[in-house]
């Protein structure tokens, strides 16, 4: 009768035993599956904080480069047209002065004309600079053609332009994207990659439209954050976020630069 007791007593502390180790595993895995989601959650949390700190970057990159944008325009119309119009309006009160000759009206008249046609100039080379002529008449393609001409003319730098895709598929604003991210890709090649062959080919790739941007300039190196984050570069990522695209930047010192980026 003891040996049976016994025998009961082993029993019930094996399965006391085998029931706390199940239960010790169950709070193991109820605590693992725990932090782990904890940590996950702060992972996502963590993700999408530096989600909206990119998206703050480029939102500011895009008002910066849009005031500055306005302090050119008011510069250039203070400079160039308001400056004019006030030797016109000068002029102009010149012509009732009495006595004036022939000759002296003539003068002053010719004047008059001469300034108004510059100022008439320069609002023009105004109004190009903020929306080009040629892209709402004549499209992209044109566009690009006739930005390549302009920088073939300095002599300083050689631009291939090779297209091969139809932009008339695209709405205009989407034009000027693109067009401005061009601007921006040379103009930074010149002045501070200090280029002298630069390729621009639109094709499309893997069924994405696509613009492949070479040169031959000095590059840089790309860990350093500040040549990638400076405006000109945040101006450049906030225009393909607005074109739906992504883009890929390869560089290294005396290796040039490689940009590749895709719309839709």
């Amino acid at each position: 009768m003891n040996t049976i007791s016994i025998e009961n007593r082993e029993i019930v502390n094996v399965v006391f035993f085998i029931l706390l180790a199940f239960l010790s595993m169950f709070l193991v895995l109820i605590f693992f599956f725990y932090f782990s989601r904890k940590k996950i959650v702060q992972i996502e949390v963590a993700k999408k904080n530096l989600e909206i700190d990119y998206q703050k970057q480029l939102l500011n990159s895009v008002l910066v480069t849009q005031e500055e944008e306005r302090k050119r325009i008011a510069q250039d119309l203070h400079d160039d047209i308001s400056s004019k119009l006030n030797v016109v309006s000068l002029n102009s009160h010149l012509l009732k002065t009495p006595n004036l000759n022939e000759l002296e009206q003539v003068e002053i008249t010719n004047n008059i004309i001469s300034l108004t046609q510059k100022a008439l100039e320069n609002s023009r080379r105004i109004a190009h600079d903020l929306f080009p002529p040629v892209l709402e008449k004549f499209g992209l393609n044109a566009g690009i053609e006739e930005l390549v001409q302009d920088y073939n003319s300095t002599k300083k730098v050689k631009v291939l332009y090779q297209n091969e895709i139809d932009f008339e598929a695209y709405p205009i604003d989407k034009h000027l994207h693109i067009f401005r991210i061009l601007q921006e890709l040379l103009n930074n090649s010149l002045r501070h990659g200090k280029a002298t062959e630069i390729s621009i080919q639109f094709t499309t790739f893997d069924n994405q439209k696509s613009c492949i941007y070479i040169d031959n300039g000095v590059g840089f190196d790309r860990s350093n954050l500040e040549n990638k984050k400076g405006l000109g570069m945040m101006n450049i990522e906030s225009r393909i976020n607005f074109l739906e695209g992504k883009f890929s930047l390869d560089s290294k010192p005396n290796e040039g630069v490689k940009m590749v980026f895709n719309f839709n």
